[in-house]
């Protein structure tokens, strides 16, 4: 087991005290926030040369799945931090040093292009407002998207990573689940970003060699956001099981354990957690060994992960369902894991890279129809 992800393992019963205070603050306490930092766990894609840990994939969704498994808002802010780390591989170096190479920094952001940037003396002027902001209140750079025009003058996806003290956060993340990640909306208004703090995700081309930077960075995002649901699940089965050790419903004479109903039940949720957690770890175990050894992870190769990335989390749903059933009325109560864990990961099904639609996007095209791969 990597260093990394025994950290992370070794946090849970931290992450897992700290879970109340962040759903009633609607943010990570920072003194949860300092231990997962100083573990490494917010800068997973921060190369070696930046004095990053440089993590494989699989040590990523690992960590931020043992994250997400003592609570989900910290396993899904460990996912974002370190998504937008993996944004150090295509900056220029002296400004990547200067973002991402003292480890007590952390970044987010959002991609999509919500911004207006207007070309100005050696860089641009931004304006805008981003909707899921997560983690931004403990982040020193944060990262928006705006359309602006390329080498070549046509309009293109960039990233410009704004300075924290050039950006207001709003209090709009009054949610259903997943409150403890803080994801408020932001604004920048005319904010300065020198031209070196700029990415174009789309074509940018890495400046560190390695196989981290020829992944797919679309792919690695939408991995992580199937390991946060896929911790998730882990947490309600567990809890379940526990619950159900004692737990006998009213009218019954048996425990919910003792029922064969719930155990043919619970039995199905593992299987169906299990063999979709093994697809994905497969997909892109196949994916890492293919540019570990030099050479592109394709569109095919991606589709594939992409196809586990959402089955993972659709399933993940399908057995946290499962259990706050079964689990009867006591799973109604705020005071019940199983409610947090059932709000947690329906707001997780609905991010972009996971979301049920892309079912259709991915039949289309192993059909044979034609498609848009940019984001995978």
């Amino acid at each position: 087991m990597s260093a990394i992800v025994q950290a992370a393992r070794e946090l849970g019963e931290l992450i897992e005290a700290h879970a109340d205070e962040a759903e009633r603050e609607r943010r990570l306490p920072m003194a949860l926030v300092e231990r997962l930092r100083d573990a490494g766990l917010l800068r997973m894609c921060v190369p070696k040369a930046y004095g990053g840990p440089e993590c494989d994939p699989i040590t990523i969704l690992r960590a931020i799945e043992s994250v997400a498994t003592a609570d989900g808002a910290a396993g899904w802010c460990t996912m974002i931090a370190s998504t937008t780390s993996s944004l150090s591989m295509f900056l220029p170096p002296a400004s990547a040093k200067e973002l991402f190479g003292d480890p007590s920094c952390i970044t987010g952001g959002v991609f999509a292009p919500n911004g207006t940037a207007q070309p100005v003396v050696g860089g641009w002027e931004v304006s805008g407002r981003w909707m899921w902001g997560s983690g931004t209140q403990h982040c020193r750079w944060i990262a928006g998207g705006a359309m602006a025009p390329d080498a070549a003058g046509q309009p293109a996806v960039h990233l410009f990573f704004f300075d924290a003290c050039d950006v207001t956060i709003l209090d709009t993340w009054h949610t259903s689940g997943l409150r403890g990640t803080g994801s408020n909306d932001f604004t920048v208004d005319r904010a300065f970003v020198p031209t070196d703090r700029v990415v174009q995700p789309m074509s940018a081309v890495p400046t560190v060699n390695g196989a981290l930077s020829s992944f797919p960075n679309f792919t690695l995002l939408s991995i992580g956001v199937a390991a946060v649901a896929l911790g998730i699940a882990r947490h309600a089965i567990d809890e379940f099981i526990e619950l159900a050790q004692s737990k006998t419903p009213q009218f019954a004479h048996r425990t919910l354990a003792e029922s064969g109903s719930v155990q043919a039940e619970l039995a199905r949720a593992e299987a169906s957690l299990r063999s979709a957690r093994a697809l994905l770890f497969f997909e892109v175990g196949e994916a890492w060994a293919t540019a570990q050894a030099g050479h592109d992870v394709d569109v095919a190769v991606r589709s594939r992960i992409r196809l586990a990335g959402v089955h993972a989390a659709q399933a993940a749903a399908g057995c946290v369902d499962s259990v706050y059933t079964m689990a009867g009325g006591a799973a109604v109560y705020q005071t019940s894991v199983l409610q947090r864990c059932l709000r947690d990961v329906h707001v997780t099904t609905q991010h972009i890279m996971v979301s049920p639609r892309l079912y259709e996007t991915l039949g289309r095209m192993f059909l044979g129809g034609r498609v848009d791969a940019a984001m995978f």
